[in-house]
């Protein structure tokens, strides 16, 4: 099959269903978002059923008291590497905010995860919108959106020259000279820029693929043209096939227009099954599984989501204005 007809599949992995009201279905067990080998049953299934890889969302913030269902228990690179010793194919992808990290640390966390999978560790990269995140890191508000992808930029272009600052064949390991690495080609970076000043280079040899798979989740204008200059692949959630399709083909163009091969960044639209031996029997589960949500909870979703506090607003009625997006 030629290589821009294949399929790609990803299973997002989050608590016990990304159904918001998974956890309080009778046929889930919400303990064992917190038991490690549920996840790596998981990994091990999606590998053998030939998926491409396993993604975890992440967040740096946990909403209002009362505001939350049931919240992820493992920090992403803790997760992905139990995952790693029990699988050998899958890739895995794990998200990270260039919001609240330092790129050296972050490259060097992808680095360690690319070495202990041999080669598999994928980077879904986040800017990480909203307050109460910038609160847990010594700022009273978030940055504002445009210099929040000013800073991802930076942190990029730091980050993938720490992990080009060891070049292939780098690493010698030559024991009777006593001799490590070759140091000409082990290079400092001496990045100096609007919002990192990085020597390096990395403490790190070459990991397998050099760099983790980049991958990003944003479709905002800022977000598809960091896309379109960084990504491999990009996650997105289009409402209708016109929508998908008017995704698509615009970020497929601003791909090349910024120089690169369209072929060679993949898009990834998602999708939340709902299963059952029969059409009946699967909408039937559906109904369930809307009928345990939380009014309370779905609205404080909502008013985070459109930045308009919904506490009150009756349910039937229209939306009050809305703050431009």
């Amino acid at each position: 099959m030629p290589e821009d007809r294949q399929l790609h599949f990803n299973l997002f992995l989050m608590g016990v269903g990304h159904h918001e009201a998974a956890w309080r279905h009778p046929r889930t067990d919400p303990g064992r978002a917190a038991d490690i080998a549920h996840f790596q049953h998981l990994a091990q299934a999606a590998e053998a059923a030939s998926f491409d890889s396993v993604f975890l969302a992440d967040g740096v913030e946990a909403r209002a008291a009362g505001g939350w269902g049931l919240i992820s228990h493992f920090e992403p690179f803790t997760l992905l590497t139990a995952l790693a010793v029990v699988t050998e194919r899958i890739g895995l992808i794990g998200t990270a905010s260039t919001g609240f990290s330092e790129p050296y640390n972050l490259a060097r966390q992808f680095a360690s995860l690319d070495h202990i999978s041999h080669g598999r560790a994928g980077w879904n990269i986040v800017t990480s919108a909203g307050d109460r995140a910038a609160q847990n890191f010594g700022r009273d508000a978030n940055q504002e959106h445009a210099v929040r992808y000013r800073r991802a930029d930076e942190f990029l272009q730091v980050a993938t020259a720490l992990w080009d600052s060891w070049e292939d064949g780098a690493l010698l390991l030559d024991r009777e000279r006593g001799t490590f690495a070759d140091p000409a080609r082990v290079h400092e970076i001496d990045h100096v820029g609007e919002h990192f000043k990085v020597r390096g280079p990395l403490n790190i040899p070459r990991s397998p693929q050099g760099h983790p798979l980049l991958v990003q989740a944003g479709s905002s204008d800022n977000g598809r043209a960091f896309a379109a200059r960084w990504a491999e692949a990009v996650f997105t959630a289009q409402q209708t096939l016109a929508e998908g399709q008017s995704f698509y083909a615009a970020l497929k163009r601003q791909a090349a227009d910024a120089g690169r091969d369209p072929a060679g960044l993949k898009v990834l639209p998602g999708v939340v099954p709902v299963l059952g031996s029969t059409e009946a029997e699967a909408k039937a589960l559906d109904q369930e599984l809307d009928d345990l949500i939380d009014p309370a909870r779905a609205i404080g979703v909502l008013s985070t989501v459109l930045g308009v506090d919904l506490t009150d607003h009756p349910l039937d009625a229209p939306l009050p204005p809305l703050p431009p997006v």
